[in-house]
């Protein structure tokens, strides 16, 4: 299942030192605005230790982990939702991303130029969602205008789409995303294909100077940030984006001897790239067959026929049963055939909801 983290900020806060420390693509990163204008597309590998350990106790041939893909977006700035700087090709890859990470600057440098005339994280925030909600209240009134000449027919059901149309119109205007409107439903066929900018979920990260580190959040920039995100849910990760992308060129054993110099456990895009999974709700699960480990993706809560068509749309046209033992159990017990021996693979059938870090054996047939 593929999904994908948008990178977002105003020009020239460090979005592409973020990609490029993520991604290790090297992405054009330099010191003035729009510098990144077309896109950039990287595929990430999800940290998981629970993989490598898997690994060493099953010695694969091959082992392949999760993965998210970022894309690192054009700068916004004020009047992007009316089509200014890079504004209309902004917004349109907001739309494709299922999560944005909202890099914020936190660091002052008078070396690094700043669209705005001075360091505001909080102004530069707000210049950002505004936008959002700006381009989501011109999407809902084409909406409302579209669905008032329906309900010229005078149809009942219509004229109540048009009342509920114009009480997001409300809730927008009050500077409120769509995703905390309490009657919020993607399915409602007023509602449907609107594809909203503010449903989506953000994690902030802060960009903060590399003599900041290792915590950073003593900063009161950081601190503000922090505070504005604890109001509406979101997590926040701090880190210095120049100096992750150094690391990001760096060997593994260079980097924990790195990490450990500047008193850093992980890197914090490792942070990040489970924050982003987490935010998703997304799980994993593992299977182990045909010599190879591999860590599957599936939104939390699905059911065991549906985490099988990840894999392969004919296994759940054909599901029999999932055989599956926790991650831990297999570990504890040495080997799968150990673990059977001692009944601990389970069998479950359709109305399973796959745990995170399963290991299963789908059975099915075609």
């Amino acid at each position: 299942m593929s999904l994908s983290c948008g990178i977002i900020g105003l020009p020239n806060v460090g979005k592409s030192c973020v990609f490029n420390a993520l991604t290790n693509a090297g992405a054009e990163s330099a010191n003035y605005p729009f510098c990144t204008i077309d896109p950039n597309y990287g595929v990430v590998t999800v940290p998981d230790s629970r993989l490598d350990q898997l690994a060493e106790l099953l010695q694969p041939e091959q082992v392949i982990p999760a993965t998210i893909a970022f894309v690192d977006i054009a700068g916004l700035v004020k009047g992007a939702s009316e089509g200014k700087g890079k504004g209309n090709a902004f917004l349109s890859h907001i739309r494709e991303a299922d999560l944005l990470i909202h890099v914020v600057r936190c660091f002052e440098d008078p070396d690094v130029v700043h669209v705005e005339p001075d360091l505001n994280p909080l102004r530069d925030i707000d210049i950002i969602e505004s936008e959002l909600l700006f381009k989501d209240l011109e999407t809902l009134e084409r909406r409302i205008e579209n669905a008032r000449n329906m309900a010229k027919s005078g149809e009942r059901t219509l004229r109540l789409q048009v009342e509920l149309l114009l009480e997001l119109k409300k809730h927008i205007e009050k500077g409120l995303p769509v995703r905390s409107w309490p009657q919020w439903d993607p399915r409602h066929p007023a509602l449907s294909n609107l594809f909203f900018l503010t449903t989506k979920r953000i994690i902030y990260l802060c960009n903060i100077a590399e003599q900041n580190l290792p915590d950073g959040k003593d900063s009161p920039l950081v601190r503000a940030v922090i505070d504005h995100a604890n109001t509406i849910g979101s997590p926040v990760i701090v880190a210095c984006a120049q100096l992750e992308a150094e690391i990001a060129e760096l060997e593994d054993e260079e980097k924990a001897d790195f990490l450990e110099a500047i008193g850093l456990e992980e890197s914090g895009f490792n942070r990040l790239v489970r924050a982003s999974y987490r935010e998703l709700d997304r799980i994993t699960f593992f299977t182990t067959r045909s010599s190879q480990l591999r860590a599957w993706t599936v939104r939390n809560g699905t059911k065991a026929p549906q985490a099988a068509g990840v894999i392969h749309t004919d296994m759940e046209k054909g599901f029999i049963r999932a055989e599956t033992i926790d991650w831990h159990q297999l570990l504890e017990t040495g080997s799968e055939a150990t673990a059977r021996e001692r009944g601990l693979i389970r069998s479950e059938g359709r109305e399973y909801p796959v745990r995170d870090g399963d290991v299963i054996l789908f059975r099915f047939n075609v």
